[in-house]
């Protein structure tokens, strides 16, 4: 929800030098239509079968990077598919910056409505316990995207030395 996920997801990808994925890309091209247009027409539950659907196929491949939708996580099963084939990474910010960044708010459906800080203050506390889940989470507060990117690299490689891994491993 306007954290940055696919501008800084794409931009890691590309400094990993691995496959980028935006999940509700994937979705529009499966649907044949705009995630708004799939809330609008078909409903959330409809939305959420087919991100289900769509995770589940996307994570099946290894070593690329993955933006979600911010809501993806409150499925139990996403959750923890999520955290056993991926390093779940949360990307945070204050309501005031996501609002902010949310521009009009015309293509995000559960941004609908008067008060677009109440909503996304309301989605924050019911998405809390599943993004502190996440592997780790970075705050994106008055960061760059290049800046973001580093701290996840950073981070990464903290986690790797910890666990005797190498980022080359395709997780």
């Amino acid at each position: 929800m306007a954290a940055g996920k696919s501008v800084v997801g794409r931009k890691l990808a590309h400094r990993l030098k691995r496959g980028f994925v935006d999940l509700d890309q994937v979705i529009e091209e499966k649907e044949g239509i705009k995630v708004s247009e799939i809330f609008d027409c078909k409903g959330e539950g409809y939305f959420r079968k087919a991100e289900k659907q769509a995770l589940s196929e996307v994570l099946r491949r290894r070593g690329q990077v993955v933006a979600t939708g911010g809501g993806t996580i409150l499925d139990k099963e996403n959750l923890d598919l999520l955290k056993e084939k991926t390093l779940l990474i949360c990307l945070a910010a204050p309501p005031e910056t996501l609002l902010r960044r949310s521009g009009g708010g015309k293509d995000r459906p559960l941004l609908k409505g008067n008060d677009r800080q109440k909503r996304i203050e309301e989605l924050l506390k019911q998405r809390e316990k599943s993004y502190a889940e996440a592997h780790f989470t970075i705050d994106t507060t008055g960061l760059s995207v290049n800046e973001v990117v580093e701290e996840i690299i950073a981070a990464i490689e903290r986690l790797s030395e910890s666990k005797g891994l190498k980022i080359e491993d395709g997780r």
